[in-house]
């Protein structure tokens, strides 16, 4: 803890439920707006946007850093992702967060509420895509987000369309919820997907990959990019490009695609047209899996 203090003496380490509610109070108390930015951590450039961003826009900046287990169905997936919360700290305080909620799963979480699945009608935007492949993803990732609003009670949460079906889902919680009415004006900020000068979307898990690699998962960003041309020639149907984007990224050895879905950017269904459409596409790259999206 001290550690972490003397890296910026405004930004402060939490680590309790209650001490985070007890900060959150004397923000409120002083009339202060909220900025909430929800993370798992082994923080990059496309988190510190967010951060920036949620600064910029109020009075004070939350960042939660919380490897969520209840939103992991593979084990091994959960103890390989990133961590490293002394970066992260250092990150967090060079671009002007407030307050750092770091808790342990036991502090997040009951015995119960961890061995349990949170239950919530996602009216049928957890069936498709990750949903699909990753049962119970969205489960976890409602349950983690809603306890950190009620919390927290920002009048900002701040996430990345990176994880665009997770961002379609935290709208649908929040207007089903009635959360914008228990928490005041609740507003959810969607920001631009980061990427690197490459074209590679930042990710945490982009941490796991070898040198080799990196430069190999290039085509994913690529492919989609050459996609959206193919899409503006005569003739060009969505399954048309749809297929032609999977092909394309299976050709490279090192490469496979688990989906590539087009679908509407508010019901996430297949769509026919390129209008208001937006590309989702998750690929393994050797054992890493990644995921990126374009809209159309």
């Amino acid at each position: 803890m001290r550690f972490f203090e003397k890296i910026n003496e405004i930004m402060q380490i939490i680590t309790t439920k209650s001490a985070l509610q007890e900060a959150v109070k004397a923000c409120k108390a002083a009339g202060k707006t909220i900025g909430l930015v929800p993370t798992m951590g082994a923080l990059h450039e496309g988190h510190a946007s967010l951060v920036k961003r949620a600064v910029k826009e109020n009075d004070v900046c939350v960042v939660s850093v919380f490897v969520n287990p209840t939103q992991f169905n593979n084990k091994e997936d959960l103890a390989k992702y990133p961590r490293n919360i002394e970066r992260d700290a250092e990150l967090l305080s060079s671009i002007g967060a407030h307050y750092v909620f770091a808790p342990t799963p036991e502090e997040m979480y009951s015995t119960e509420e961890m061995n349990s699945m949170f239950e919530f009608d996602f009216a049928g935007l957890d069936k498709v895509m990750e949903g699909k492949m990753r049962p119970g993803h969205f489960n976890g990732v409602v349950q983690v987000v809603s306890r950190l609003f009620y919390l927290v009670q920002p009048d900002k949460g701040y996430f990345g369309e990176k994880d665009f079906q997770q961002l379609a889902i935290i709208h649908h919680m929040v207007e089903r919820s009635s959360m914008a009415g228990t928490f005041g004006n609740l507003k959810i900020i969607d920001c631009p997907i980061v990427r690197e000068e490459s074209g590679l979307a930042m990710s945490s898990r982009n941490e796991r990959l070898s040198a080799e690699e990196k430069q190999t998962a290039l085509a994913i960003s690529k492919t989609l990019f050459d996609s959206l041309k193919w899409a503006k020639e005569e003739g060009a149907t969505v399954a048309d490009v749809q297929q032609r984007v999977i092909d394309a990224i299976n050709a490279v050895e090192g490469l496979e695609v688990e989906y590539y879905e087009i679908v509407d950017q508010t019901t996430l269904l297949p769509t026919d047209t390129f209008n208001h459409a937006i590309g989702c596409v998750t690929v393994y790259c050797g054992p890493v899996r990644l995921i990126d999206n374009i809209k159309y």
